[in-house]
């Protein structure tokens, strides 16, 4: 890491921002959560739908499906984000992030055990401060394990379908500094920018990285990584945590 300056915010470069993690926050839903990565907070919900999408059935695909959504509540930037539907269409940043939440969370679920159903993942940002696509999957993963536990507890599923858990986490560089967790005002400037993916037992699911205004080196790489590992490493333990305090009470 190139010093140990602290951030605007008064982090450390290798420190999250604050997480929690709110169960219950939409009812209806099978599994849901408010997940908030500092003033970053997006409602993430898992929902079971008793049927699979029509190529599996054509195809003769066994087992079941999972499926995500995410969008951003026209409030939830400094000015106002128009909402898809008002212009036609999904851009091209909301649909990398839906196949990146949804890719995320197949990596860690047994399609097979998941018998004849479709689990919707929808991910909305209430308030974006940088790090929405990761604070999205990092709750996506305890939605669908509250989901998952409902349905086993109802006898509508035999065994647990989830083979391990999964969390995200941004990483940059900013002024030339490898950062942990990028907020807005890093993510916006950053010269470097990451997103790591990566299961509770420490495999890599994904790495999105790029120079958005500069090169980067094999160090300044390896260097991105060591403390992505280690924030996630911390992440899983308070999702490991959240969801015993959870399981408890079922």
């Amino acid at each position: 890491m190139s010093n140990s300056s602290t951030r605007h915010d008064g982090r450390q470069p290798d420190q999250l921002r604050p997480i929690s993690f709110e169960a219950g926050i939409a009812p209806h839903a099978t599994g849901s959560l408010l997940v908030s990565f500092g003033a970053t907070r997006v409602i993430c919900a898992a929902t079971i739908e008793p049927k699979v999408p029509g190529w599996m059935r054509q195809q003769g695909v066994k087992g079941g499906w999972l499926t995500a959504e995410y969008s951003m509540l026209p409030y939830s930037t400094l000015d106002r984000k128009p909402r898809d539907i008002s212009k036609g269409r999904i851009d091209g940043r909301t649909v990398e992030i839906q196949r990146l939440i949804g890719r995320s969370l197949r990596a860690v679920v047994d399609l097979k055990k998941l018998g004849e159903n479709t689990l919707w993942i929808d991910c909305d940002v209430l308030q974006a401060d940088g790090g929405t696509r990761t604070a999205s999957i990092t709750g996506a993963y305890l939605a669908t394990r509250l989901a998952v536990q409902k349905l086993l507890d109802a006898g509508k599923l035999a065994t647990n379908p989830l083979n391990d858990s999964v969390a995200a986490v941004s990483v940059g560089v900013f002024k030339g500094q490898s950062l942990l967790d990028l907020n807005y005002i890093e993510d916006k400037d950053a010269e470097v920018d990451f997103n790591v993916v990566m299961t509770g037992q420490g495999q890599f699911v994904e790495v999105q990285g790029t120079g958005e205004s500069a090169t980067f080196s094999n160090d300044q790489l390896q260097d991105l990584l060591k403390i992505a590992q280690a924030g996630l490493e911390n992440i899983s333990s308070q999702q490991t945590a959240f969801l015993a305090q959870q399981l408890l009470k079922t």
